[in-house]
Parts: structure tokens; C-alpha cells; sequence
């Protein structure tokens, strides 16, 4: 079948978004392909559709458990057999996923990196007929990247296995530097790129000093209508700010700490538009293809441009005018600065953390690798007297490296297969007649139970088959107690889970190098945010695009900065030339206008008092009686 009858069958779409087919014909041709798209570009497209398009099964490698799960329920629906499997899972279900993708039945099979080297797969991966592997959120692989990810590092090593299978690489936040080392450690045979703008002209950036943010959200909201998000970095206050904007729209809060219902139904509300605006954490987003997001707020300062381009970019996926906005303060400088030496707790103490976590879940050294526990981080903490935050802090770097994952209650939803034939099933209906009912709801409400394991939401079959939740729960224990299906009901709790056989603390490596290198490199990312905050004289959208390498771009002409520029009336050229002939004097010395008028030509001197009052403006000079000075990047 042709990539365009598969876009239409499958998909509904009659033709590709700009630079799709491109990216899908060389990975059709064998080559090594790196597409870089920005947020919302369609590059799950690039993947997809050669999968099935190629005889064999297409590998997924992806760091998020719930993206994983997410285009998995949305490839079923498109009556398109995929599989992921990550930790937490049953073995048992993992080796039905295996079994399935070994014997045909399976076009995309989803793995996290740290899946890539245990045992259970190099078993599988000789019967695996893998004929694409794609790499997403490929920044990941890249010290140099804003969330680099060790085992990202060791993906390559299973082209030794499958030489002849060519590499997607997908990723929609990398600076030029990333992009190099994306294909160095991907071992592409050649440098093979193709880039979208990430430039959207449907998207205004602001940045805003603001010490009444609150109501700032407010006129916002009151103005600009739609949907919105609004990011804070607490989960206190998520609830508070949602409760303070209740009384103007609808309203929710998500963080999480909620549990799956929870994040479930409120995510549901705000995608059918019951919610209008969702406050959160930054755990809110992914996945989310909400295309009449209206605006984007952070009240908060991010971490990096890389993770606030892609918050930003949720907003306007439907082309229409749409905001990203920033409101910050001083003091919210001071604690973006001061978090990310405390997200680096030390070596010693990250050692300690997981010396402890075996000791917790009573774990022998050298096994229980891919075993799942219920983690209570606070619980933990304070049985060895340590801080939540420093233990939350040392789990990441843990995480990070490879030894460990932690999942939330999301990403642990309850499953169920049926592992008896239909014939079988219908003979148990006869027999017992009350669980007819609940069964039937089962087969309409999910696919493909009979061929593999489906995530279930026991509240949605018991409001379909007009039963309590408890007594779904009970009615699924004795079905699989008469080994009709196999039930796995949620934990509703986070878990910890062990990626490799547990070792001695001396053991855990975490080079100390790496450690400094990776600190180093976040504080030059949150130095460029800071950067992007505080310049008021470059339009937002050019220093965005600057930062991924597009240097040439022009003014958006509609961000805080060219709005105030505008007033000005007069061109960019000579703008730029009349700052250019006074900055260095300014820098040097107090002058007066008169006194700056000389340095200019005639026409150029009838234009400076537009560009002063827009300097001033800005914040760039500072006026003391009759005298300019240019401020110092310090001031």
C-alpha cells in the first residue's frame, strides 16, 4: 500500500504536513533520518506510517511511560496492532507483548532505553523482524541536551545486532550542538537532516515583570477567551490559584500527586471543553494535542528554553492567534537560581539514597531486577530522617542513570486479557448470567482483549453497566479466579522499580565528572532563560529561534518587545544603526541628547528621541536629570 493510502485509511488525512513525506520516504529508502519538527509538527506521522508500510515491526524508543501508553491506545483505536512494554507490567504480559511482535501480530512495539538491555529483550530481539527503529524526544541522547538521559547513550549498541535497520531520529527541542551529537551517538552512516521552521506565526510571545500576577491571568483570561493552561512549579499552588480563578471560569487544578481518576477525568474535562482552564504543574501537557489552546502562562521562571518552548508551543495548534506568555519577577530569578543547586543534591547522598531503597524493600544484592514496589517518597524519607525534596532530587539522578524508574499511579492503570476463546466465554455467560452484563460492556468499551492486554477504568464499566466500582473489582477477581481473563488491577500508588539486579552502593556509578558536567550545562540552559526574560531590546520570537540556530528570521512584529519597537515608527535599520553609533558612548560616559545628536546624521538626529524613550523603555539606559547612560548587564 502507497504512504498516502496509508495516511488516508488509517488516519483520515488526504495529504502530509510540510516535510512529512520527505522524512517517511528516506526512512522507506534505508537512510538514517533525523526529523526535527516543532512541538505539534506531526512527528508520531514519521514512524507510523512506515511502520505500515514496512513488512516487519517498527521499535519505538521513547522515555515516557504515558506517551507510551497514550499513542498506543490511539494506534488500537486506528485498528492498528501496537504494543509497548515498561516497567511495572506482569511477566507474564510482557511475554504475551513478546510472543505477539515475534508472530506478526504486532506493527509497533513501544520501549523505554533501559528496556533495551535487559535479558528478556536480547532473548527476543534475534526473532524481532525489526525493520525501522525510532529514537523520540531524541534530544534525550545528548549530554549537551536539556534532559539528557544516560541509557539514551547506549541505544546504538543494538545496531550491532540489526546492522542493516536504518534509525529514526524524532525530537522538536535541539540546538545545533545537539542535533551533531544526536547523530554521532545514533552512528548515522551519513549527516541526514531535515528541520521545520520553529518559527509560528500564529503565536505571540510576552514577557511580563509583574508583581500582581494573578490578576494579570485574570484580564487575560477575561480577554482572551478559549482555552488556556497556566504552569506553576507547586502543586499548593495549582489548587490555590485554580480556586482564586473560579469565580471568572471554569476552573481546574492538576498536579501529580493526584491519582489516576483523578488526573484522568480532570484531563477528559478539559480536552471535551467542560474545562476551560487547567492550572498545573508541568505534568500537565504531554501527550495533550488540544488544538484550540488559546494561551499559555508561566508563572514561574522555566528551567531552560528547551522545556518552555515546548509548554509554549501547546498553545494555537490550530493555527489561530493564540499567546505564550512569561510573568516574573525579581524574586522569581532569585528562586529559579537557587532550585537548581538544590535539584543537585551530593554524589555521596545519592549513593546513600539507594543503598537505602534496597534496604527498604528488603532487596538480596544481584537480584530483583524489573520488580516493582509501591513507593511512598515521603514515607521513605522520613524512615532515614532525610529532607522529601533531597530524596525526590537523588530518585531523579537514579532514575536518570539507568538503575531505577519511578512511575506514578497514571501510568499503572489496571489491565485485563481474556485467556479463553470466545466460544469458552460465551459457555461462561450461559452459566452465569449476572456477570453477562459486565462482560458485555467489557467487549464494547475495549478491543482486542482476546489477543492482548488492555488498560480498563473499572469507574467508566461500572457507570456502563450500572454496577459499583467495588463491584466490578470483585467480579473481575472471581472471573480470574475461574481463569477466564487475567486481571491487574492498578495499584493507585507510585512505584519504584529496579532496571538491573541490585547492586553495592560503591558500585552504582555515577561519574563525578558527568555529575559537574551535567550541572555546568543546566546552568548555562536557565542562564539563557534568564537571558530571554531580561532582554527587551530583540523581539521574542527571533531570540527563540536564534537559540535552535535559525538566526535569520525576521520581527514577529506582535510580542512585547516589537510592540513597544513599533512606536517608534521607523525601520529596523536604522534603529539598529542609531544604537549602534551611541551604545558605546553611553557605555562610557553620561551625554545629554544634544551631546548624542552629534555622533548622528541629520535625518538619524530627528529619530533619537523615539529610540531613547523606546531604550528607556526597555530598560536598557538609565536617565539621570539630562543625561543618558546605558546600564550594565548587572544593573
Amino acid at each position: 500500500m502507497k504512504i498516502r493510502e496509508i495516511l488516508t485509511r488509517y488516519w483520515g488525512y488526504y495529504s502530509f504536513r510540510p516535510m512529512q513525506e520527505e522524512v517517511i520516504q528516506s526512512v522507506l529508502s534505508g537512510k538514517d533520518s533525523l526529523a526535527l519538527f516543532p512541538t505539534g509538527g506531526g512527528k508520531s506521522l514519521c514512524y507510523q506510517v512506515p511502520a505500515m508500510a514496512l513488512e516487519g515491526l517498527t521499535l519505538v524508543v521513547s522515555p515516557l511511560i504515558a506517551l507510551m501508553r497514550d499513542q498506543v491506545s490511539a494506534l488500537r483505536e486506528r485498528q492498528i496492532k501496537a504494543d509497548a512494554i515498561f516497567s511495572g507490567m506482569h511477566p507474564e504480559e510482557i511475554h504475551m507483548i513478546y510472543s505477539n511482535a515475534i508472530h506478526g501480530g504486532t506493527k509497533l512495539l513501544y520501549v523505554s532505553p533501559e528496556r533495551l538491555k535487559t535479558e528478556s529483550f536480547r532473548e527476543n530481539l534475534p526473532y524481532l523482524n525489526i525493520d525501522l527503529i525510532a529514537v523520540d524526544e531524541a534530544h534525550c541522547i545528548s549530554q549537551w541536551g536539556y534532559d539528557f538521559r544516560p541509557p539514551y547513550r547506549e541505544i546504538a549498541e543494538i545496531r550491532d545486532f540489526i546492522p542493516r535497520v536504518p534509525v529514526l531520529a524524532l525530537t522538536a527541542t535541539a540546538t545545533p550542538r545537539v542535533v551533531d551529537d544526536i547523530m554521532e551517538q545514533l552512528r548515522f552512516a551519513e549527516r541526514n537532516i531535515f528541520q521545520r521552521s520553529f518559527k509560528r506565526d500564529n503565536l505571540t510571545y510576552v514577557v511580563l515583570k509583574e508583581q500582581d500576577k494573578l490578576k494579570r491571568v485574570e484580564r487575560m483570561v477575561k480577554n482572551v477567551g478559549g482555552s488556556g493552561i497556566v504552569y506553576v512549579r507547586s502543586r499548593k499552588k495549582t489548587v490555590e490559584y485554580a480556586r482564586m480563578l473560579s469565580s471568572m471560569v471554569s476552573v481546574d487544578f492538576y498536579h501529580a500527586g493526584l491519582d489516576m481518576k483523578e488526573r484522568n477525568q480532570k484531563q477528559k474535562n478539559w480536552m471535551d471543553g467542560k474545562t476551560k482552564l487547567m492550572v498545573s504543574t508541568n505534568a500537565f501537557g504531554m501527550g495533550i494535542d488540544k488544538p484550540d489552546v488559546r494561551y499559555v502562562v508561566h508563572m514561574d521562571v522555566p528551567d531552560a528554553i528547551e522545556s518552555y518552548f515546548q509548554e509554549a508551543g501547546r498553545a494555537g495548534r490550530d493555527g489561530k492567534q493564540s499567546y505564550a506568555t512569561i510573568l516574573y519577577d525579581q524574586n522569581d530569578i532569585e528562586r529559579a537560581k537557587e532550585s537548581l543547586e538544590q535539584s543537585y543534591p551530593k554524589i555521596e547522598f545519592i549513593k546513600k539514597v539507594y543503598d537505602a531503597l534496597g534496604n527498604y524493600f528488603q532487596i538480596p544484592l544481584g537480584s530483583m531486577q524489573d520488580r516493582s514496589f509501591d513507593m511512598n517518597v515521603k514515607d521513605f524519607a522520613d524512615r532515614y530522617g532525610w529532607k522529601t525534596l533531597d530524596v525526590f532530587h537523588a530518585l531523579r539522578f537514579l532514575e536518570k542513570d539507568g538503575y531505577i524508574l519511578v512511575n506514578n499511579s497514571l501510568k499503572n492503570a489496571s489491565r485485563v486479557f481474556i485467556s479463553e476463546s470466545k466460544e469458552t466465554l460465551y459457555k461462561f455467560q450461559l452459566e452465569y448470567e449476572r456477570y453477562d452484563r459486565l462482560i458485555k460492556v467489557l467487549l464494547r468499551s475495549y478491543s482486542g482483549l482476546f489477543t492482548q492486554y488492555a488498560f480498563i477504568d473499572e469507574k467508566t464499566i461500572a457507570q456502563r453497566a450500572d454496577m459499583e466500582v467495588d463491584q466490578v473489582v470483585k467480579a473481575m477477581k472471581f472471573m480470574q479466579k475461574q481463569e477466564l481473563l487475567k486481571y491487574i488491577p492498578s495499584s493507585g500508588k507510585p512505584q519504584l522499580t529496579f532496571t538491573q539486579p541490585r547492586l553495592e552502593s560503591q558500585n552504582v556509578l555515577i561519574s563525578s565528572e558527568n555529575y559537574h558536567h551535567r550541572l555546568e550545562q543546566d546552568r548555562e540552559r536557565l542562564d539563557a532563560m534568564l537571558s530571554y526574560l531580561e532582554t527587551n531590546s530583540k523581539c521574542r520570537s527571533q531570540q527563540l529561534l536564534a537559540y535552535f540556530g535559525e538566526s535569520a528570521s525576521v520581527r514577529c512584529g506582535k510580542c512585547d518587545v516589537c510592540l513597544r519597537r513599533n512606536k517608534v515608527d521607523m525601520s529596523r535599520t536604522v534603529f539598529d544603526e542609531i544604537v549602534k553609533k551611541i551604545r558605546p558612548s553611553l557605555l562610557k560616559q553620561e551625554l545629554s541628547e544634544a551631546e548624542l545628536e552629534k555622533l548622528l546624521t541629520v535625518k538619524e538626529a530627528k529619530q533619537l528621541t523615539s529610540v531613547l524613550r523606546f531604550l528607556a523603555d526597555s530598560n536598557k539606559i538609565a536617565k539621570d536629570g539630562t543625561k543618558y547612560t546605558w546600564k550594565k548587564p548587572d544593573e
